[in-house]
């Protein structure tokens, strides 16, 4: 994908962004994919492993680099065990502001000050890479749609894909079309977990999590 220093959770928080209207638009529960990309990242990095359903670190000492990644792993650290499902909701909007702040920092977004009813004040934050995204959207795209075998597709792009479905992300997955590519995305999300049998489980468990909070996140709005 272009910009390889982006991690994942920030590639899904930034493919989000329609980059005509410049907002989000994508999905109604980013903070759960965002975490569920940061999660997936940590796995497939070997920082984080799967113990019978429960998210284990690997290790004391090891870490990424990347402060959202980072913080996520001293939480999981700090905490009592938890199954992969649950890590994808407990406190999930902290790797969002995580993720939003690393974004702005390095300039792919720009925070602009404004108050609300012009008095409390708020902080909106406007993209301004637009080619970025546009990019990473189309790479993501190719990989959701082809040529390439899911097999020979990247991890990372396959994750994208596969995460962004789940979260039912109409900007790269639209609800019209996400019948007609299940398989697909099923196969990308194997694909995603092909370094062990164990990160195959864990990408199925997240991403089934993500699915089942992204979808009575929308019952309830129905709803209500």
């Amino acid at each position: 994908m272009p910009d390889g220093s982006l991690s994942l959770p920030a590639r899904l928080y930034l493919l989000a962004r329609d980059t005509k209207r410049l907002r989000i638009t994508g999905t109604a529960q980013l903070h759960l994919l965002v975490r569920a990309g940061a999660l997936t990242e940590l796995a497939q990095r070997g920082l984080l492993v799967d113990d019978d359903g429960v998210a284990v670190p690997a290790g004391l000492d090891a870490d990424t680099g990347d402060p959202v990644l980072d913080g996520l792993l001293e939480l999981v650290r700090e905490s009592r065990p938890r199954r992969w499902k649950a890590w994808v909701t407990l406190h999930a909007r902290t790797t969002l502001d995580a993720v939003r702040e690393q974004l702005t920092a390095e300039g792919f977004l720009r925070a602009e000050r404004r108050r609300v009813l012009g008095v409390l004040p708020s902080v909106d934050h406007a993209l301004e890479r637009v080619a970025v995204v546009d990019a990473l959207r189309e790479e993501a795209r190719r990989a959701l749609e082809g040529p390439l075998p899911a097999a020979e597709v990247s991890e990372r792009d396959a994750a994208v894909v596969a995460l962004a479905a789940a979260a039912e992300l109409h900007t790269l997955v639209p609800a019209k079309d996400r019948k007609g590519h299940r398989q697909r995305i099923e196969e990308l999300t194997e694909r995603s977990g092909a370094a062990a049998p164990a990160l195959r489980r864990v990408m199925r468990e997240v991403s089934a999590a993500v699915v089942m909070a992204t979808t009575a996140a929308s019952a309830a709005a129905a709803s209500g």
